[in-house]
């Protein structure tokens, strides 16, 4: 008897920290989100806060990289509102946009490196938020 009670008791536990989980990839994800829409606002208005670089195998027109970044950034932001509303294609999708965001910021590290590193690691954690967790956890 005691062992069922033990039993149940971690899998609350368990639950709980799962829900928290999910609960950070969300709040993470639409802030990730924000501030890649920051960069691609910085990059479209304004090209002299990055960095310029010679011989880039990925060289693309920074207002280009802005549009990127301003795009993805803004479907991470409404995937991070639907994981907030607990929709089942929103982890799908959110698991999706984090890893084409690392992709692009991966992509342009040359052009602003400490941002790019910065929002890859940020994203990897979303990632992992989103995929440990069993997708009925209540959060």
């Amino acid at each position: 008897m005691a062992t069922t009670t033990t039993k149940h008791h971690r899998s609350e536990g368990v639950r709980a920290a799962a829900g928290g989980l999910t609960a950070f990839a969300c709040v993470m994800l639409i802030m990730c989100g924000i501030l890649d829409i920051f960069r691609g606002i910085m990059a479209i208005a304004d090209d002299e806060v990055f960095i310029n670089t010679r011989n880039y195998v990925f060289k693309f027109d920074l207002t280009s990289w802005g549009w990127i970044h301003l795009g993805l950034g803004a479907v991470a932001v409404a995937v991070g509102i639907g994981l907030a509303m607990r929709t089942t294609w929103a982890r799908v999708m959110g698991v999706g946009i984090a890893a084409l965001l690392i992709i692009a910021n991966f992509l342009s590290i040359p052009y602003y490196p400490f941002w790019s590193l910065s929002l890859i690691a940020l994203y990897a954690f979303i990632i992992w938020g989103l995929c440990v967790v069993e997708p009925d956890t209540e959060y």
